[in-house]
């Protein structure tokens, strides 16, 4: 029993309980009082207000004291539960009670620090349960939910409220937040009304935290937190369930798994709340030994010293909980085994801190003396920090700091003087930390991980002197805006770094970041790139983490930002593409179509629905795509080896998603005796397809005949199957979800153009191209193929095809029309700059216009020049005889470093090229990919081909255009058409 620190004070206490209680304090009562009323003024208040609760926990014990008072509270809340200034009152008299007989049960020594968490807890458990249920039936009598039972309003009423921390462990404070969680089932909530489901739950959610929180002349009950919920500065205070896994699945942080290990359900439809952690459980419990997590809890363990100077053991003004050797370490170290460990051992599992570090102990993950220093220590620092919270009901860990106030506050621990205190206290410090500082021992200073040193510090509020001389060192031309901005980010204004650990392991990746953006061609720039490449990040933490696994991730980021802008908010948005990095072979060779096609199928084969099929394909795509993308803009790939890696890619997504969508539609309409083909237009037709391009589609089908009906539960007709079939198709290919889109379909080159069928019956089909085809649809048709179908289909669409380019034509029409469509094209989109290699006069489209005509012109004669690529075309035309060797190479050049270039283009840029305001890195990357020195030479490269290749078309085709000038006469009348 300690004894009061101020004797004065206890000697007035007993004098005013005499007045409240009606008699002198008794044997077993004075030495108690004296305790409460010279050591805590709340406790004494408490002891002036409930005399009788103070008497029943000395009398009959404080077990049966806080069982009657946990009976009191169940009598009172069904007696009054549906008047709410009642059950406002009814909670907070029984949290008045409970409080007093805790206090005593501890000061007393009736109860050990194990029983005092478990009363809180089991108090806390009860008054939470029944605010939630007065809650729920006042939703009830509102008209807003129709519970299923009154007498039972949480079970079926979807939603559940979480403990978390202490309170989850059964191990809550004296005078502690609780930490919650306020989660419902939005499939399962019994709405009555038309008020949304979200709108009642988040203002339930609000209703709880102010019965339990706000003051008033009773008191409260607790103060209440509800951040722990899942991205709290973006979410109402009740989350959905379907929401909370989405989050925990595809954004979860190692701290959250951490928090998560005490989660439980104390309230509402505890059965939803059981599913819901079941749910959850392979993110908190990974299988793979998760050694990642003692890197995020070390960070924020630095950075907690750094906030509350706990990095000194020193009694006078140490925090008991956040200080070093505390309580928080002792925690720290013990989840992190937790999650490293327990998703192997099942046995580690458990809620509370002894129990977890018993198990450690017991599984041979920690020595069994080593568990019994931390069990002892922490159960000791507990006990100073419910005194220190049972003197004002604060939520206070920090010793006092003057002499006077420390030896008050020795006394009320049972000790005569501070000293032996002190002593006391330090041993337990000095053994929790000499038993965790391996885990948590500060890092090396930022800037010793420079090249010669340096220093970088952006933590303070102004320009550090020796970081800005750091940074000038390192090239960079504006240091104090990059001292600002780095600042900046650690204010936790971007979803990145909104987090303290974000924030954090930013820190620690920042010398790495630097020195990856100081190796480029100009770092300043790539700086702001950087920049903004981290605004537009949802989340950081696992970005980060990444970096500072794999640091040379960091080089690739810094050429990206520096070069490759699209490619960079690509990556904020999908930053998860990065994982594929780290996959063994990701820079070797691409694969071939089939190993594509392998690919896919195992990443599709553990879907159970076509969502889910829908979300891997997204998934596998991104990786796949962002592969391609990233060896050509690193130079290993040139745009003809990565556009036909790309279109790999769309016949391999294809197939699978028209197998997908074929079976969802076969549930509804049955199947159809005859087949289905895709065939592929424009770049994904002649194997060039480029990141961010189109997909030029046209369906074509074979079936028995019109009136034939599909079975299913709705029958069709082919016309009609096929084309639904084909707008399923496209919808699955151009969905956008979380994991992106695959593309953007378009289906305008088919017959009839957007005035036609979607699908073409194949009769329907060739009639088209023998009788009513125009020119510009027959230069189409040359870079047709089938992507996908079934082998007697295919083999006689690939007949049709070459059957239908190798009519006779008139070559004077042909070319008339040719230049017609050229005129046409120059007069809408004709430019004079030799970057926009398109539609540049002597341009892409020139290169590709020369090689259909020829191939239109010649294919009659000589078969062999038909080509669905542009340059395999060239070469063919020069093997037949068609084209001369020499305009071949020329042409085929040209074709190679347009295509280069635009690639390049549009890896890096969503509009046109700013020459003025593009980075140097661009420059660079666009100039290795035309083949030249330097931008200037790139330049001048490309106006030289560009001429050379306008005489071409000059003497290839306009030249054999006879009567060109009736021709264009004509165009401005109705008639023939030349182009789309």
């Amino acid at each position: 029993m300690p004894a009061p620190a101020d004797a004065e004070a206890a000697r007035r206490g007993l004098e005013d309980w005499l007045a409240a209680a009606g008699a002198p304090a008794s044997g077993i009562e004075r030495p108690v009082l004296a305790a409460l009323f010279g050591n805590s003024p709340f406790l004494g208040r408490g002891a002036l207000h409930e005399p009788e609760s103070l008497r029943a926990a000395l009398d009959a014990g404080p077990d049966a004291a806080l069982a009657r008072t946990l009976g009191d509270l169940d009598a009172d809340m069904a007696a009054n539960g549906a008047d709410h200034a009642g059950a406002v009152r009814a909670l907070r008299h029984a949290r008045q009670r409970a409080a007093l007989i805790v206090a005593v049960g501890d000061i007393t020594g009736l109860w050990d620090d194990r029983q005092t968490t478990a009363a809180l807890s089991r108090f806390a458990d009860a008054a939470i349960g029944h605010a939630v249920d007065h809650l729920l039936c006042q939703s009830h009598d509102w008209g807003e939910i129709a519970l299923p039972d009154t007498a039972a309003p949480g079970g079926g009423s979807g939603v559940f409220v979480l403990a978390m921390g202490k309170l989850g462990g059964g191990e809550l404070n004296y005078s502690s937040d609780v930490d919650l969680i306020v989660l419902y089932d939005a499939d399962a909530a019994p709405v009555a009304g038309r008020k949304p489901v979200q709108e009642i739950y988040a203002g339930f959610a609000r209703r709880l935290s102010r019965l339990l929180e706000e003051r008033t002349g009773d008191g409260y009950v607790f103060r209440t937190d509800f951040r722990l919920r899942p991205d709290p500065s973006a979410t109402p205070p009740a989350v959905s369930v379907a929401a909370a896994e989405g989050y925990y699945a595809s954004l979860g942080q190692n701290w959250e798994r951490a928090a998560m290990i005490k989660a439980r359900p104390i309230a509402g439809d505890i059965r939803a709340g059981d599913a819901f952690l079941r749910a959850i459980r392979p993110f908190l419990w990974r299988k793979h030994l998760d050694f990642a997590a003692i890197r995020d809890i070390q960070s924020i363990k630095r950075q907690i010293r750094s906030h509350h100077g706990g990095g000194e053991i020193a009694i006078a003004g140490h925090d008991v909980k956040l200080g070093r050797g505390g309580i928080r370490e002792i925690e720290f170290f013990t989840q992190t085994q937790q999650l490293i460990w327990g998703g192997r051992e099942p046995a580690l599992r458990v809620r509370g801190t002894e129990a977890a570090l018993n198990a450690l102990a017991a599984a041979g993950r920690i020595g069994s003396g080593d568990a019994r220093v931390l069990v002892d220590s922490y159960w000791y620092l507990r006990r100073i920090e419910h005194r220190l919270q049972m003197v004002g009901d604060r939520q206070l860990h920090r010793l006092p700091e003057s002499a006077a106030g420390l030896a008050r506050f020795a006394v009320f621990l049972g000790h005569g003087e501070a000293d032996s205190f002190a002593e006391e206290l330090r041993g337990h410090l000095q053994r929790v930390a000499s038993r965790c500082e391996g885990l948590f021992e500060d890092a090396a200073p930022l800037g010793a991980r420079l090249p010669g040193g340096g220093n970088l510090v952006f933590t303070s509020a102004e320009a550090d002197p020796e970081t800005i001389r750091t940074l000038e060192r390192m090239g960079f031309g504006e240091p104090h805006t990059v001292s600002t901005t780095i600042r900046a980010w650690h204010h936790g204004h971007m979803p990145a770094t909104r987090s303290a650990r974000g924030r954090e392991l930013l820190t620690e990746l920042v010398p790495a970041l630097l020195a990856a953006l100081a190796a480029t061609a100009n770092p300043d720039q790539a700086f702001v790139r950087f920049d903004a490449f981290l605004r537009r990040l949802p989340s950081g933490v696992q970005l980060f983490s990444l970096f500072l696994a794999e640091p040379q991730l960091l080089e690739l980021i810094a050429e990206i930002v520096g070069s490759a802008p699209r490619i960079a908010r690509h990556l904020a948005a999908h930053a998860n593409v990065l994982d594929a990095v780290l996959t063994q072979g990701f820079f070797d060779a691409l694969p071939d179509w089939r190993e594509y096609g392998r690919s896919l199928a195992a990443a599709l084969a553990p879907a159970d629905d076509f969502q889910e099929r829908l979300h891997a394909a997204q998934g596998w795509a991104a990786d796949a795509k962002f592969r391609v993308s990233v060896q050509q803009l690193l130079g290993t790939r040139a745009a003809g080896e990565a556009g036909a890696a790309q279109s790999d890619i769309a016949d391999a997504l294809i197939d699978a998603m028209l197998d997908a969508v074929g079976d969802e539609f076969a549930i509804r309409h049955g199947r159809l005796d005859g087949e289905f083909a895709v065939l592929g237009f424009g770049k994904l037709g002649s194997r060039a397809l480029s990141r961010g391009s189109d997909l030029d589609l046209v369906f074509v089908y074979d079936a028995p005949g019109p009136n034939v009906v599909s079975g299913g539960r709705r029958g069709l007709a082919p016309a009609a199957y096929y084309a639904r079939l084909g707008q399923r198709l496209i919808t699955a290919l151009s969905t956008q979800t979380g994991a992106g889109r695959l593309y953007d379909i378009d289906m305008r080159l088919r017959p009839q153009g957007d005035d036609g069928p979607l699908a073409s019956e194949v009769n329907g089909f060739e009639r088209h191209y023998r009788e009513a085809a125009w020119t510009w649809e027959l230069m189409a048709l040359s870079r047709a193929r089938v992507v996908c179908a079934p082998p007697a289909l295919a083999a006689r669409l690939e007949t049709l095809v070459e059957t239908l380019l190798r009519q006779p034509r008139d070559p004077a029409a042909l070319a008339r029309d040719v230049v017609d469509m050229r005129r046409r094209m120059a007069a809408e989109h004709g430019t004079d700059d030799p970057m926009a290699v398109k539609h540049v006069r002597g341009g892409l489209i020139d290169v590709e216009f020369i090689a259909q005509t020829l191939v239109l012109r010649d294919a009659a004669r000589k078969p062999a020049v038909l080509r669905t690529n542009t340059q395999d075309a060239l070469r063919a035309l020069a093997g037949a005889g068609a084209l001369r060797a020499e305009d071949a190479e020329t042409l085929t050049a040209a074709a190679d470093m347009y295509y280069n270039v635009q690639a390049t283009l549009r890896l890096s840029l969503e509009g046109r090229l700013n020459e003025d305001a593009a980075p140097e890195g661009l420059r660079r990357v666009l100039s290795r990919a035309g083949g030249a020195a330097d931008f200037a030479a790139l330049k001048e490269k490309l106006r030289d081909t560009q001429a050379r290749v306008r005489v071409l078309f000059d003497s290839l085709i306009a030249d054999a255009a006879e009567g060109t000038e009736t021709r264009e006469n004509e165009s401005s009348s109705p008639g023939r058409r030349s182009g789309p």
